[in-house]
């Protein structure tokens, strides 16, 4: 395979060691807690109170023409954007392009019913968010002409027919910072957060290290080459402080913007529905990851299924193993055998996960994200094999020896090796061949019985230090999430690491790690992400469609699914749902074939779909279409084979087994509601941020929706609105109390204007087919929430 060129069937030797142990070993005399990314800049950062003054200071340094680079998500400095923004748009002169990524905007409803559900819960929800203001000019069509933006990747579905489709690049995560430099960025922006240490300021690049590290690497170069380069960081003390590779000091920005203007909230995501499919989804997924492993997750409601099966393997292991029982899961779909396991965890999983979402603060709380990797590879080997563990004991020292991370006659770089990562404790000094503690001392000779039994009595610490159980990239997640990352502690901090995209997404070696540490780090590893639309042959469709119409944007897709292939215990996973509803038809998302991919098929490897997992790495083809269509809703199936065989892709001879034939939905609520009635599988496991009334009206508001997908649906409701508005505004029966405050919520008690009228009668219908005393969502293939909340 092309792209990545190491070989992990090759057993990791001493010497491999060695060099990967180099980076630590040159680093080894620094204590741990002052282990972070150090660049050479020669003076602090200029820091600046007013906003004006600083693009003062970058249309002085950079010239008229800007190109500004900024990070993903709720890392853009939302107050030096705008000011700058703001400047370019009064003033005709000067060329502004903001070069980024997912752009994010405060909800906004289509309809006018959608616009009245959402005004009051936006501003609630998101009291205090700013705007971008080149954000609502692009959704006015009012960009000025000496202004563009364009992004590596969208908020997903959030520019489909629109003109910013001609402004998209198509990138891998990992490519990205290569791509802004070759657009000429010359200004570089980035929300930080701020804390102080012995009186000095210290800055976290917090929710975004993922480019930014590899951005200050790449400004002394820069310069050096004649070019020039500004990186701005705006403080936010919102923002949650993170430690580790994100810490960084005033010396690595060239200017700092703090005022009350920057203390603005950040944007958080709704806490959604779970409905019946995704659990599924998350079920069998789960299935697949092995105790002592890796995980990688995405973002949504099939992750955080995902999260919550996890959850409940680890603690309700009985209900769990009666679920899969209950889905036949090892006879139907082996693979769970060898590849992943139903036990709780023990070992418990590490996560590299380019995005840290919440989930991985749920396993974290519940003692699930727990193993730890550590950056030695020595250490790591040891670990990896048994043949020691965080608990430091004489055999720690013995496998070092063995490995020959250490010599038997310790010189100073072993021992402050071996306090650097809590082998021995802070109290051992090491003088001319002596270790010390206080006024005693001993030869460090690990070959001399005596002062071995010195060592293990005096100098032996209790457990490992520095180890990590997170790695991420970036972050963004619900309200809860930044109020738990607020309130680490000095033993959490230590435990997440925010770092370079580069260090996550891929196995090159890095100035933070390099590609043995990786590997080590990474057993077992389960690399999960969310598919739009899989072809029968493999090939996933997760970015854009056949007609060129980019929905978000590849990120890291391809650099996970190229990791599983080239790890050897690894393996990529796949989740969709088996099918959509889309302009008022029903739809099968999984395919015979399609205009587009996104992972080719000589890639495929694990799909997983509401109705199971379809193994295909390694198989032929007649094998790889059948395990899809076994997936595949059963409504579908008889055409996906009839397809297939026609092109000599399945014997004309194959009939689908029984036991996967009853792939509907009603099979699924069947089993659903049972072990709903043990409420194991709640709407909302992890909080909601909606109203019990916002509930009720997101139901009806959906299933109006649904109803106005296609051109019959909306006709049918145009007539039934006027039909109900001419015979009365109100329905023959007296409304309820319950009704009449629904109306309250939507502005709609006195209805204004033929078309609120129409609305109201409507709404009030769908209420009343409701029973009103059950505020929960129906179950369908989509959230109940998808159509007037936030996508």
């Amino acid at each position: 395979m092309q792209g990545l060129s190491i070989n992990t069937k090759s057993p990791i030797t001493k010497s491999t060691i060695a060099k990967s142990n180099l980076r630590v070993a040159d680093s080894a005399a620094k204590p741990l807690s002052d282990k972070k990314v150090h660049f050479d800049f020669q003076q602090a950062a200029i820091e600046y109170a007013d906003v004006e003054a600083l693009v003062d200071r970058v249309l002085e340094v950079v010239g008229k023409d800007i190109v500004l680079g900024l990070p993903l998500a709720i890392g853009k400095p939302i107050t030096f954007t705008n000011a700058i923004y703001r400047r370019a748009k009064a003033d005709a002169s000067i060329n502004l392009r903001i070069e980024t990524g997912i752009s994010l905007e405060l909800p906004r409803g289509k309809t006018s019913l959608e616009k009245k559900f959402l005004q009051p819960f936006v501003e609630r929800e998101f009291a205090g968010v700013p705007e971008l203001l080149y954000m609502c000019d692009l959704r006015s069509n009012s960009l000025p002409d000496n202004i563009q933006v364009g992004e590596f990747f969208f908020k997903a579905g959030s520019f489909m027919n629109s003109p910013q489709q001609l402004n998209y690049t198509s990138t891998n995560y990992t490519h990205a910072v290569r791509d802004l430099l070759a657009k000429g960025v010359n200004v570089v922006a980035q929300l930080l957060a701020e804390r102080k240490v012995d009186d000095e300021k210290h800055y976290s690049l917090s929710s975004n290290s993922d480019l930014a590290l590899d951005v200050i690497a790449e400004v002394t170069a820069q310069r050096e080459s004649g070019r020039k380069l500004l990186f701005v960081g705006e403080v936010n003390s919102n923002m949650p402080f993170m430690r580790n590779d994100a810490e960084i000091n005033a010396q690595q920005f060239d200017c700092i913007l703090q005022s009350q203007e920057t203390d603005y909230s950040l944007f958080a995501v709704p806490e959604m529905p779970i409905v019946n499919e995704d659990y599924m989804i998350g079920c069998y997924a789960s299935s697949l990851v092995q105790d002592g492993g890796t995980l990688q997750l995405g973002i949504g409601s099939l992750c955080s299924a995902m999260t919550y099966n996890l959850l409940l393997r680890h603690q309700n292991n009985a209900s769990y193993k009666a679920l899969l029982d209950d889905l036949q899961l090892s006879k139907k779909f082996p693979i769970v055998n060898s590849v992943g396991g139903c036990d709780s965890f023990s070992q418990g999983l590490y996560g590299c996960s380019e995005l840290m979402v919440d989930g991985f603060m749920h396993l974290y709380k519940a003692g699930i994200l727990k193993r730890e990797v550590f950056a030695d590879a020595a250490l790591q080997t040891l670990l990896n094999s048994d043949e020691i563990t965080t608990n430091v004991s004489f055999a720690t020292l013995q496998g070092l020896l063995r490995l020959q991370r250490i010599s038997a006659r310790l010189t100073a770089t072993d021992v402050s090796f071996l306090k650097q990562f809590g082998v021995f404790t802070e109290l051992v000094n090491y003088q001319q061949g002596q270790l010390c503690i206080g006024d005693v001392s001993c030869d460090a000779d690990l070959d001399n019985m005596t002062c071995r039994d010195w060592i293990i009595a005096h100098c032996l610490g209790d457990k490992l230090k520095g180890g990590v159980v997170m790695h991420g990239a970036f972050f963004i997640g619900p309200k809860t999430f930044y109020n738990a990352l607020h309130e680490f502690s000095d033993a959490d901090h230590s435990k997440f690491c925010m770092t370079s995209v580069k260090y996550v997404n891929d196995l090159y070696n890095h100035f933070l790690g390099d590609e043995t540490l990786k590997q080590l780090q990474r057993k077992q590893a389960r690399f999960v992400n969310s598919a739009m639309m899989v072809t029968l042959d493999g090939s996933a469709v997760s970015d854009a469609l056949e007609n060129g119409q980019v929905v978000s944007g590849v990120g890291g897709q391809y650099n996970f699914v190229a990791q599983s292939h080239e790890l050897r215990d690894a393996r990529s996973i796949l989740k969709l749902r088996s099918c959509c509803v889309r302009n008022g038809t029903l739809h099968s998302n999984v395919l015979f074939n399609y205009g587009h991919t996104t992972i080719p098929r000589q890639l495929r490897d694990i799909v997983v779909t509401e109705y199971g997992i379809a193994d295909l790495r390694s198989k032929p083809d007649h094998v790889v279409y059948t395990e899809m269509i076994k997936i595949a809703d059963s409504r579908f199936q008889a055409d996906l084979l009839a397809q297939a065989k026609a092109a000599g892709k399945v014997a004309a001879d194959y009939v689908i087994p029984e036991a996967f034939t009853n792939n509907t939905p009603a099979a699924i609520a069947a089993l659903c509601d049972k072990y709903n009635a043990q409420q194991l599988f709640p709407r909302f496991p992890f909080g909601c941020s909606f109203t019990d009334a916002e509930l009720t009206l997101a139901s009806a508001l959906k299933s109006l929706k649904n109803k106005s997908q296609s051109l019959p649906g909306k006709l049918q409701l145009l007539v039934q609105g006027l039909t109900l508005q001419g015979r009365s505004l109100l329905p023959h029966k007296p409304l309820s109390a319950e009704v009449q405050a629904l109306l309250l919520r939507m502005d709609l008690q006195q209805p204004q204007g033929l078309g609120e009228h129409i609305s109201q009668c409507l709404l009030i219908n769908e209420l009343q087919r409701q029973d009103h005393n059950k505020l929960q969502l129906s179950n369908s293939s989509e959230p109940a929430c998808s159509g007037p909340a936030v996508s």
